[in-house]
Protein backbone atom coordinates (compact mmCIF):
# COMPACT_ATOMS: atom_id res chain seq x y z
CA UNK A 1 0.00 0.00 0.00
CA UNK A 2 1.49 3.38 -0.87
CA UNK A 3 -0.50 6.87 -0.51
CA UNK A 4 -1.37 9.24 -3.40
CA UNK A 5 -0.39 13.07 -2.47
CA UNK A 6 -1.33 15.90 -4.25
CA UNK A 7 0.54 18.62 -5.06
CA UNK A 8 -1.08 22.10 -5.22
CA UNK A 9 -0.44 25.90 -5.16
CA UNK A 10 -0.91 28.94 -6.81
CA UNK A 11 0.73 28.77 -10.44
CA UNK A 12 4.43 29.70 -11.29
CA UNK A 13 5.45 28.39 -7.50
CA UNK A 14 7.69 25.69 -8.55
CA UNK A 15 4.85 22.71 -8.50
CA UNK A 16 6.08 21.61 -11.88
CA UNK A 17 9.19 21.53 -11.43
CA UNK A 18 9.43 19.78 -8.17
CA UNK A 19 7.10 16.91 -9.84
CA UNK A 20 9.51 16.24 -12.43
CA UNK A 21 12.31 15.73 -10.20
CA UNK A 22 10.54 13.29 -8.03
CA UNK A 23 9.44 11.50 -10.38
CA UNK A 24 12.36 11.96 -12.96
CA UNK A 25 10.18 12.65 -15.80
CA UNK A 26 9.44 15.83 -18.19
CA UNK A 27 5.28 15.12 -17.98
CA UNK A 28 4.63 18.01 -16.25
CA UNK A 29 5.48 21.39 -18.63
CA UNK A 30 7.18 23.90 -16.33
CA UNK A 31 6.64 27.03 -18.10
CA UNK A 32 6.24 30.71 -16.85
CA UNK A 33 2.40 30.90 -17.31
CA UNK A 34 -0.85 29.92 -15.30
CA UNK A 35 -2.23 26.76 -16.02
CA UNK A 36 0.29 25.14 -17.84
CA UNK A 37 -0.84 22.01 -16.42
CA UNK A 38 -4.16 21.48 -17.18
CA UNK A 39 -4.86 17.58 -16.56
CA UNK A 40 -3.06 16.37 -13.56
CA UNK A 41 -0.51 14.46 -13.98
CA UNK A 42 0.58 11.27 -12.07
CA UNK A 43 3.58 9.83 -11.72
CA UNK A 44 5.11 6.72 -8.99
CA UNK A 45 8.42 7.13 -7.59
CA UNK A 46 10.20 4.61 -5.66
CA UNK A 47 10.14 5.24 -1.94
CA UNK A 48 14.13 5.26 -0.63
CA UNK A 49 15.15 3.46 2.34
CA UNK A 50 18.62 2.26 3.03
CA UNK A 51 17.23 -0.83 5.04
CA UNK A 52 16.14 -2.50 2.36
CA UNK A 53 18.97 -2.27 0.69
CA UNK A 54 21.06 -3.51 3.80
CA UNK A 55 18.50 -6.67 4.05
CA UNK A 56 18.71 -7.60 0.35
CA UNK A 57 22.40 -7.61 0.64
CA UNK A 58 22.57 -10.05 3.95
CA UNK A 59 20.13 -12.32 2.45
CA UNK A 60 21.72 -12.14 -0.99
CA UNK A 61 18.22 -11.19 -2.81
CA UNK A 62 18.09 -11.43 -6.45
CA UNK A 63 15.65 -8.26 -6.79
CA UNK A 64 15.13 -5.33 -4.81
CA UNK A 65 11.14 -3.78 -4.87
CA UNK A 66 10.65 -0.95 -2.81
CA UNK A 67 7.18 0.37 -1.81
CA UNK A 68 5.88 3.14 -3.73
CA UNK A 69 4.17 6.26 -3.50
CA UNK A 70 2.21 8.16 -6.20
CA UNK A 71 2.64 11.72 -6.58
CA UNK A 72 -0.30 14.16 -8.56
CA UNK A 73 0.91 17.30 -9.89
CA UNK A 74 -2.73 19.42 -10.22
CA UNK A 75 -3.58 22.01 -11.84
CA UNK A 76 -2.60 25.71 -10.34
CA UNK A 77 -5.19 27.68 -8.37
CA UNK A 78 -6.30 31.37 -8.62
CA UNK A 79 -8.63 33.29 -5.92
CA UNK A 80 -12.50 32.62 -6.98
CA UNK A 81 -11.56 28.86 -7.70
CA UNK A 82 -14.68 27.46 -5.43
CA UNK A 83 -16.83 29.61 -8.17
CA UNK A 84 -15.00 28.14 -10.72
CA UNK A 85 -12.54 30.21 -11.55
CA UNK A 86 -9.13 29.45 -13.75
CA UNK A 87 -9.20 25.97 -13.47
CA UNK A 88 -11.26 25.95 -10.45
CA UNK A 89 -14.05 23.07 -10.73
CA UNK A 90 -11.02 20.65 -11.78
CA UNK A 91 -8.65 21.42 -9.60
CA UNK A 92 -11.26 20.66 -6.58
CA UNK A 93 -12.49 17.60 -8.57
CA UNK A 94 -8.87 16.45 -8.24
CA UNK A 95 -7.79 17.28 -4.85
CA UNK A 96 -10.68 15.07 -3.60
CA UNK A 97 -8.82 12.08 -4.86
CA UNK A 98 -5.93 12.45 -3.08
CA UNK A 99 -4.91 11.03 0.71
CA UNK A 100 -3.10 14.33 1.71
CA UNK A 101 -2.14 17.52 -0.06
CA UNK A 102 1.82 18.86 -0.51
CA UNK A 103 1.49 22.79 -0.68
CA UNK A 104 3.97 24.78 -2.63
CA UNK A 105 4.96 27.93 -1.37
CA UNK A 106 6.99 29.99 -3.47
CA UNK A 107 9.96 31.05 -0.73
CA UNK A 108 12.14 32.64 -3.17
CA UNK A 109 12.40 36.21 -5.16
CA UNK A 110 13.03 36.19 -8.99
CA UNK A 111 11.74 38.64 -10.74
CA UNK A 112 11.80 36.46 -14.10
CA UNK A 113 9.21 34.35 -12.88
CA UNK A 114 5.95 36.00 -12.50
CA UNK A 115 3.88 35.37 -9.45
CA UNK A 116 0.12 35.19 -10.80
CA UNK A 117 -0.84 37.95 -7.79
CA UNK A 118 2.69 40.24 -7.77
CA UNK A 119 4.25 39.63 -4.63
CA UNK A 120 6.29 36.52 -3.00
CA UNK A 121 4.22 36.07 0.20
CA UNK A 122 3.74 32.48 0.91
CA UNK A 123 1.60 32.75 4.15
CA UNK A 124 -1.01 34.73 1.78
CA UNK A 125 -0.34 32.27 -1.08
CA UNK A 126 -1.38 29.30 1.70
CA UNK A 127 -4.42 31.34 3.40
CA UNK A 128 -5.47 31.96 -0.28
CA UNK A 129 -6.02 28.13 -1.25
CA UNK A 130 -6.89 27.10 2.39
CA UNK A 131 -9.91 30.01 1.62
CA UNK A 132 -11.00 28.50 -1.42
CA UNK A 133 -10.91 24.37 -0.17
CA UNK A 134 -13.46 26.21 2.90
CA UNK A 135 -15.95 27.84 0.44
CA UNK A 136 -15.76 25.05 -1.88
CA UNK A 137 -16.30 22.82 1.35
CA UNK A 138 -19.29 25.17 2.59
CA UNK A 139 -21.38 25.15 -0.74
CA UNK A 140 -20.95 21.57 -1.08
CA UNK A 141 -22.39 20.64 2.53
CA UNK A 142 -25.25 23.37 2.39
CA UNK A 143 -26.32 21.49 -0.66
CA UNK A 144 -25.84 17.92 0.76
CA UNK A 145 -27.95 19.25 3.94
CA UNK A 146 -30.82 19.84 1.50
CA UNK A 147 -30.69 16.49 -0.36
CA UNK A 148 -30.83 14.93 3.65
CA UNK A 149 -33.66 16.61 4.82
CA UNK A 150 -36.18 13.88 3.62
CA UNK A 151 -33.89 10.75 4.81
CA UNK A 152 -33.71 12.44 8.66
CA UNK A 153 -37.03 12.98 8.71
CA UNK A 154 -37.61 9.20 7.97
CA UNK A 155 -35.11 8.37 10.77
CA UNK A 156 -32.88 7.22 8.34
CA UNK A 157 -29.71 6.48 10.80
CA UNK A 158 -26.82 6.87 8.51
CA UNK A 159 -28.61 10.35 7.04
CA UNK A 160 -29.30 11.54 10.88
CA UNK A 161 -25.02 10.66 11.22
CA UNK A 162 -24.68 12.56 8.11
CA UNK A 163 -26.30 15.39 8.82
CA UNK A 164 -25.05 15.71 12.39
CA UNK A 165 -21.22 15.60 11.22
CA UNK A 166 -21.44 17.94 8.11
CA UNK A 167 -23.62 20.69 10.70
CA UNK A 168 -20.05 20.42 13.03
CA UNK A 169 -18.06 20.89 10.07
CA UNK A 170 -19.93 23.73 8.59
CA UNK A 171 -19.66 25.00 12.06
CA UNK A 172 -16.04 24.93 12.13
CA UNK A 173 -15.78 26.40 8.46
CA UNK A 174 -17.98 29.23 9.13
CA UNK A 175 -15.80 30.53 12.19
CA UNK A 176 -13.26 30.52 9.02
CA UNK A 177 -11.01 27.09 10.36
CA UNK A 178 -10.69 24.20 8.15
CA UNK A 179 -12.94 21.05 8.79
CA UNK A 180 -9.31 18.84 9.63
CA UNK A 181 -9.93 20.49 12.97
CA UNK A 182 -13.39 18.94 14.35
CA UNK A 183 -12.72 16.87 16.72
CA UNK A 184 -14.49 13.50 15.94
CA UNK A 185 -15.32 10.64 18.17
CA UNK A 186 -14.07 6.79 17.17
CA UNK A 187 -17.81 5.53 16.10
CA UNK A 188 -17.68 8.64 13.29
CA UNK A 189 -14.44 8.26 11.75
CA UNK A 190 -15.20 5.84 8.52
CA UNK A 191 -18.74 8.25 8.08
CA UNK A 192 -16.45 11.20 8.34
CA UNK A 193 -13.74 10.19 6.03
CA UNK A 194 -16.67 9.42 3.41
CA UNK A 195 -18.10 13.22 3.65
CA UNK A 196 -14.00 13.87 1.87
CA UNK A 197 -14.19 17.09 2.54
CA UNK A 198 -11.38 18.99 0.79
CA UNK A 199 -10.44 20.85 4.23
CA UNK A 200 -10.19 17.31 6.07
CA UNK A 201 -7.05 16.62 4.19
CA UNK A 202 -3.93 16.42 5.64
CA UNK A 203 -1.51 18.98 4.71
CA UNK A 204 2.16 19.64 4.31
CA UNK A 205 3.48 22.82 3.53
CA UNK A 206 6.62 22.58 0.80
CA UNK A 207 8.69 25.55 0.97
CA UNK A 208 10.30 26.06 -2.46
CA UNK A 209 13.41 28.38 -1.75
CA UNK A 210 16.19 29.18 -3.81
CA UNK A 211 19.67 26.85 -4.22
CA UNK A 212 21.22 29.30 -2.01
CA UNK A 213 18.90 28.96 0.85
CA UNK A 214 18.14 25.04 0.45
CA UNK A 215 20.47 24.08 3.42
CA UNK A 216 18.55 26.59 6.10
CA UNK A 217 15.99 28.20 4.01
CA UNK A 218 15.12 32.43 4.37
CA UNK A 219 12.84 34.70 5.95
CA UNK A 220 9.80 33.34 3.87
CA UNK A 221 10.40 29.62 5.12
CA UNK A 222 10.46 30.83 8.32
CA UNK A 223 7.11 32.41 8.59
CA UNK A 224 5.90 29.25 6.78
CA UNK A 225 7.68 27.30 9.37
CA UNK A 226 6.01 29.35 12.56
CA UNK A 227 2.57 29.06 10.29
CA UNK A 228 2.55 25.38 10.28
CA UNK A 229 3.29 24.90 13.87
CA UNK A 230 0.46 26.89 14.97
CA UNK A 231 -1.69 25.11 12.77
CA UNK A 232 -0.06 21.82 13.38
CA UNK A 233 1.00 20.70 10.39
CA UNK A 234 4.13 19.75 9.29
CA UNK A 235 6.95 21.83 6.61
CA UNK A 236 9.88 20.31 4.60
CA UNK A 237 12.16 22.86 2.93
CA UNK A 238 13.29 22.02 -0.16
CA UNK A 239 14.18 24.06 -3.99
CA UNK A 240 12.90 22.42 -6.51
CA UNK A 241 15.21 23.21 -8.86
CA UNK A 242 18.21 21.20 -6.99
CA UNK A 243 15.32 18.26 -6.89
CA UNK A 244 15.47 18.48 -10.53
CA UNK A 245 19.22 18.82 -11.08
CA UNK A 246 19.82 15.45 -8.81
CA UNK A 247 16.95 13.83 -10.38
CA UNK A 248 19.47 13.94 -13.80
CA UNK A 249 22.56 12.67 -12.07
CA UNK A 250 23.80 9.23 -11.34
CA UNK A 251 23.43 8.17 -7.25
CA UNK A 252 27.42 8.80 -6.88
CA UNK A 253 27.42 11.84 -8.66
CA UNK A 254 23.95 13.42 -6.89
CA UNK A 255 25.93 12.94 -3.28
CA UNK A 256 28.74 14.75 -4.56
CA UNK A 257 26.35 17.67 -5.11
CA UNK A 258 24.22 17.39 -2.36
CA UNK A 259 27.54 17.51 -0.25
CA UNK A 260 28.54 20.75 -2.10
CA UNK A 261 25.45 22.21 -1.69
CA UNK A 262 25.82 21.50 2.04
CA UNK A 263 22.76 19.04 2.54
CA UNK A 264 22.17 15.93 4.08
CA UNK A 265 20.11 14.31 1.67
CA UNK A 266 17.56 14.80 -1.46
CA UNK A 267 14.64 17.00 -0.72
CA UNK A 268 12.86 14.13 -1.89
CA UNK A 269 13.48 11.64 1.21
CA UNK A 270 12.84 14.64 3.53
CA UNK A 271 9.38 14.97 1.67
CA UNK A 272 8.45 11.15 1.31
CA UNK A 273 9.26 10.41 5.31
CA UNK A 274 6.91 14.11 6.23
CA UNK A 275 4.08 12.10 4.21
CA UNK A 276 4.84 9.44 6.18
CA UNK A 277 4.36 10.96 9.37
CA UNK A 278 1.26 12.96 8.28
CA UNK A 279 -0.20 10.02 7.24
CA UNK A 280 0.62 7.45 9.35
CA UNK A 281 2.67 5.19 7.49
CA UNK A 282 5.62 2.83 7.93
CA UNK A 283 7.10 0.17 6.64
CA UNK A 284 7.48 -3.53 7.06
CA UNK A 285 9.60 -5.98 4.74
CA UNK A 286 9.61 -9.58 3.35
CA UNK A 287 13.02 -10.76 2.56
CA UNK A 288 14.48 -13.76 0.65
CA UNK A 289 16.95 -15.37 -1.82
CA UNK A 290 14.61 -14.15 -4.65
CA UNK A 291 13.81 -10.94 -3.86
CA UNK A 292 13.86 -8.17 -1.00
CA UNK A 293 10.48 -6.28 -0.55
CA UNK A 294 9.14 -3.53 1.16
CA UNK A 295 5.33 -2.73 2.15
CA UNK A 296 3.62 0.60 3.62
CA UNK A 297 0.87 -0.29 5.97
CA UNK A 298 -0.72 2.35 8.36
CA UNK A 299 0.57 2.43 12.14
CA UNK A 300 -1.51 0.14 14.46
CA UNK A 301 -2.38 -2.32 11.45
CA UNK A 302 -2.45 -5.90 12.83
CA UNK A 303 -0.96 -8.81 11.17
CA UNK A 304 -3.18 -10.20 9.50
CA UNK A 305 -4.62 -6.67 8.21
CA UNK A 306 -0.61 -6.85 7.23
CA UNK A 307 -0.50 -10.04 5.14
CA UNK A 308 -3.56 -8.62 3.43
CA UNK A 309 -1.23 -5.94 1.88
CA UNK A 310 0.59 -8.43 -0.35
CA UNK A 311 -2.64 -10.80 -0.87
CA UNK A 312 -6.23 -10.96 -0.03
CA UNK A 313 -5.69 -14.71 1.16
CA UNK A 314 -3.05 -14.07 2.95
CA UNK A 315 -5.29 -12.30 5.58
CA UNK A 316 -8.47 -14.44 4.84
CA UNK A 317 -6.28 -17.60 5.71
CA UNK A 318 -4.26 -16.21 8.06
CA UNK A 319 -2.73 -18.59 11.03
CA UNK A 320 0.85 -16.85 12.34
CA UNK A 321 3.51 -14.48 11.46
CA UNK A 322 7.57 -15.41 11.83
CA UNK A 323 8.60 -11.88 12.82
CA UNK A 324 12.09 -10.49 12.77
CA UNK A 325 12.81 -6.97 13.84
CA UNK A 326 14.85 -5.37 11.33
CA UNK A 327 17.66 -4.51 14.18
CA UNK A 328 17.60 -8.14 15.22
CA UNK A 329 17.95 -8.99 11.67
CA UNK A 330 21.04 -7.09 10.75
CA UNK A 331 22.57 -8.13 14.61
CA UNK A 332 22.03 -11.92 13.69
CA UNK A 333 23.50 -11.70 9.93
CA UNK A 334 19.58 -12.75 8.63
CA UNK A 335 17.20 -15.17 9.55
CA UNK A 336 19.16 -17.94 10.37
CA UNK A 337 21.33 -16.09 12.49
CA UNK A 338 18.15 -14.71 14.29
CA UNK A 339 16.53 -17.74 14.83
CA UNK A 340 19.50 -19.52 16.62
CA UNK A 341 19.76 -16.31 18.69
CA UNK A 342 16.14 -16.78 19.83
CA UNK A 343 15.18 -13.05 17.90
CA UNK A 344 12.18 -14.67 15.59
CA UNK A 345 8.95 -14.40 17.26
CA UNK A 346 6.05 -16.29 15.57
CA UNK A 347 2.99 -13.98 16.38
CA UNK A 348 -1.02 -14.55 16.31
CA UNK A 349 -4.06 -12.66 14.96
CA UNK A 350 -3.62 -9.66 17.50
CA UNK A 351 0.09 -8.85 16.93
CA UNK A 352 0.43 -5.18 15.50
CA UNK A 353 2.80 -4.94 13.10
CA UNK A 354 6.13 -2.45 13.70
CA UNK A 355 7.97 -0.60 11.18
CA UNK A 356 11.39 -2.25 10.37
CA UNK A 357 9.74 -5.68 10.91
CA UNK A 358 11.02 -8.49 8.67
CA UNK A 359 7.94 -10.52 8.21
CA UNK A 360 6.99 -14.42 6.84
CA UNK A 361 3.23 -15.45 6.85
CA UNK A 362 2.60 -18.67 7.29
CA UNK A 363 -1.43 -18.97 6.00
CA UNK A 364 -4.66 -21.61 4.90
CA UNK A 365 -5.24 -22.11 1.21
Amino acid sequence: MGFKMGIVGLPNVGKSTLFNALTRTAAAQAANFPFCTIEPNVGEVAVPDARLDKLAGIAGSRQIIPTRMTFVDIAGLVRGASKGEGLGNQFLANIREVDAIAHVLRCFEDGDVTHVEGRVDPVADADTIETELMLADIESIEKRLQGLVRKVRGGDKEAVQQERLLKQALEMLEEGRPARLVQVDAEDAKAWKMLQLLTTKPVLYVCNVAEEDAANGNAHSARVAQMAADQGNAHVIISARIEEEISQLEPEEAEMFLAEMGLEEAGLDRLIRAGYELLHLETYFTVGPKEARAWTIRTGTSAPKAAGVIHGDFERGFIRAETIAYDDFVACGGEQGAKEAGKMRAEGKGYVVKDGDVLHFLFNT
